[in-house]
């Protein structure tokens, strides 16, 4: 294992000196499938935009960096709730993600983890040429579903890295996608109190998905009368890989044991432009966070030239209870808000447990 993530290290490092042939061009924007992908499932790091690249840990490193994952102390258990796009009273009919996500250390340098996000659109009625009316057909209810197994290792108290194999699946009644990925990250900190991070992290290498199913076909007669059953071919669709570079500083005041955290991150999009994002992270205690970002993309400002939801304003933060021996036990209660220029803004309420 410890070679294998050696290699991935390797890998990562090569495509981040490769980030200018890595960026799709304007012929490809718009034309990646699975996009859930690109959706953080978690509260703690949208809060912050994902451009916690450098500085991600725990169950929240599975989105910006797996390499952070290797800070997982013993356990940790995490569950998030995300109301996409104003959920019910948005523009989709209860668009939402429910991400559960558990973490356990093997030994001194290991941490294996797991997690699994559902996102689903509520009911969708079903409309056809003949019947456009909506009722008429019933409904469908389309479920995306991702589930990831990671391992992360640190190499030095200075070096970490680790690895994702993702499942992805896409379904209604009669239509369905499956496809695999990986991601890769590494973490390198520095500093007489690791205050300076790097991170980079390569997402959504696989192969190309498609659809398949029953609702691809339909029945008609030929020209001799015969009933014939003919079915339709999906198009293959590629994974939107990206490559996150990312670095933050930590801010440490010994007075009531306040941190402050910036960190910036540039996102190489293969099927989009690219993110610039700048946030903070402000700790008080270690009992009570509050965090935001802002993410730019050019032409977002532009109704006409805009090609992505995805950027703009995030903000939220976190409340710590510790309790237990020495209060290495703790529940940390946690929100985040993502604005939107075309959608209602998104709100994700989720709970991490450390034990």
């Amino acid at each position: 294992m410890k070679r294998i993530l050696s290699i991935l290290t390797v890998m990562v490092l090569t495509a981040s000196l490769s980030a200018p042939a890595f960026a799709g061009n304007d012929d490809r924007r718009g034309t990646a499938g699975a996009t859930e992908l690109l959706i953080n499932p978690w509260a703690r790091s949208s809060s912050w935009g994902g451009v916690n690249t450098s500085c991600a840990r725990g169950i929240d490193a599975f989105f910006s960096n797996i390499a952070g994952l290797s800070f997982v102390e013993k356990t940790e258990f995490v569950y998030t709730n995300t109301m996409l796009y104003g959920g019910r009273n948005g523009l989709s009919s209860g668009a939402s993600i429910n991400a559960f996500g558990l973490a356990l250390r093997l030994g001194d340098a290991g941490v294996l983890g797991a997690y699994v996000a559902t996102m689903g659109f509520g009911d969708l009625f079903v409309t056809t040429v003949e019947s456009p009316e909506p009722g008429s057909n019933g409904t469908i209810s389309p479920t995306y579903m991702n589930l990831n197994v990671a391992y992360s290792y640190s190499f030095t108290n200075s070096i970490h890295g680790g690895a994702v194999l993702k499942v992805i699946s896409e379904s209604t009644d009669n239509v369905s996608a499956t496809g695999v990925a990986i991601d890769a990250g590494i973490q390198y900190q520095t500093g007489e109190n690791d205050e300076l991070k790097f991170g980079i992290s390569l997402k959504n290498i696989g192969p190309a998905l498609a659809f398949s199913g029953t609702g691809m076909a339909f029945t008609m007669n030929n020209a001799a009368g015969n009933a014939m059953t003919v079915e339709f071919r999906s198009a293959e669709m590629e994974l939107p890989t990206l490559l996150n570079i990312g670095i933050s500083y930590d801010f440490l005041f010994e007075k009531w044991n306040q941190r402050l955290t910036i960190a910036g991150t540039f996102t190489s999009n293969a099927f989009l432009r690219d993110n610039f994002g700048l946030g903070f992270e402000y700790s008080l205690l270690d009992r009570f966070q509050a965090r935001a970002a802002y993410v730019y993309q050019k032409g977002m400002f532009t109704p006409d030239d805009r090609t992505s939801n995805s950027a703009g304003l995030s903000a939220g933060g976190s409340v710590i209870f510790p309790f237990g021996k020495e209060g290495k036990t703790s529940l940390s209660l946690d929100y985040a808000y993502r604005s939107s220029y075309t959608l209602r803004g998104s709100h994700s309420i989720g709970a991490t447990f450390k034990f």
